[in-house]
């Protein structure tokens, strides 16, 4: 059996007699906005996105259902937001120098079970804000946002953004892994190519040692990436975080460092130091 995003969310309480739009977020320039990397890693970024237009195409509107473009016409429901206000733009919100207008807007409870997990087929997809009356299929309901999995220790790198999502949700495979070795990591900064190679010896491991990161914002106590963040607010999205190598954590404290300090040797790269 077929249903529509309409049926669902009126069963779910959006008044089928007010007016609404369906919208549609994925911008071809991903260089200018990446609508999914947004709306996972700067919520508050993804919102003001939505809220600032080049034309009225809110005005008279009721609510916005919101959607992120995925492959091909698939869209993924992120919420439904009441239409509060409708302003002229002014220079504190404007991001782009097209936005003339601006939304103040506000997510309406009663859709949580829906969000991140309902996949539609988005007709039409050149037309990224249609009226509601324009029925779409629901064409699968997932789990939501999967976590980035744990493949292997020297198999991947992640972003401090990536890092930041597996330490506060906790996720069991990467604690289970990190917690239980100690190793030798590499951070770089991705805007200048410097590295700073440090290591993790503590009670629990790699794990430990990366919460800290997380916690503080992405410098982990270290004084030269402290100044770095102190000074430029959210600099740390150009943080990448990699394993160069894991030992048990029946291994020497003096041991890890000594590798630590074999590896800065080895790169013979620009480091940032302690």
């Amino acid at each position: 059996m077929i249903i529509t995003i309409q049926e669902l969310l009126n069963r779910h309480g959006l008044d089928a007699k007010a007016k609404v739009k369906l919208v549609r977020h994925k911008d071809n320039r991903p260089d200018r906005f990446d609508a999914y990397d947004n709306y996972r890693h700067h919520k508050d970024e993804f919102l003001l996105y939505q809220a600032s237009q080049s034309s009225p195409v809110f005005h008279g509107v009721d609510y916005i259902v919101s959607f992120i473009g995925e492959e091909g016409n698939r869209a993924r429901f992120v919420g439904v937001y009441k239409i509060i206000e409708e302003r002229p733009m002014d220079e504190a919100h404007r991001t782009d120098p097209s936005d003339q207008y601006y939304y103040v807007m506000e997510e309406v409870v009663g859709f949580g079970e829906l969000k991140e997990r309902v996949i539609i087929q988005w007709n039409n997809p050149r037309a990224w804000c249609q009226w509601y009356k324009n029925e779409m299929d629901v064409i699968e309901v997932t789990k939501g946002f999967d976590h980035i999995p744990f493949t292997g220790y020297l198999d991947f790198i992640v972003s401090f953004d990536e890092l930041k999502e597996i330490v506060t949700n906790q996720y069991e495979d990467w604690k289970n892994m990190l917690s239980c070795v100690y190793g030798v990591y590499a951070i770089r900064d991705t805007k200048t190519n410097r590295l700073y190679i440090g290591s993790a010896y503590g009670k629990e491991g790699i794990w430990q040692r990366w919460e800290t990161y997380v916690k503080t914002g992405g410098h982990g106590g270290n004084k030269t990436l402290k100044a770095l963040v102190d000074n430029n607010p959210g600099y740390s999205k150009y943080f990448t975080f990699t394993l160069l190598m894991i030992t048990t954590k029946s291994t020497p404290d003096k041991m890890v460092i000594d590798q630590e300090q074999l590896y800065k040797h080895k790169l013979g790269a620009e480091l940032c130091n302690n």
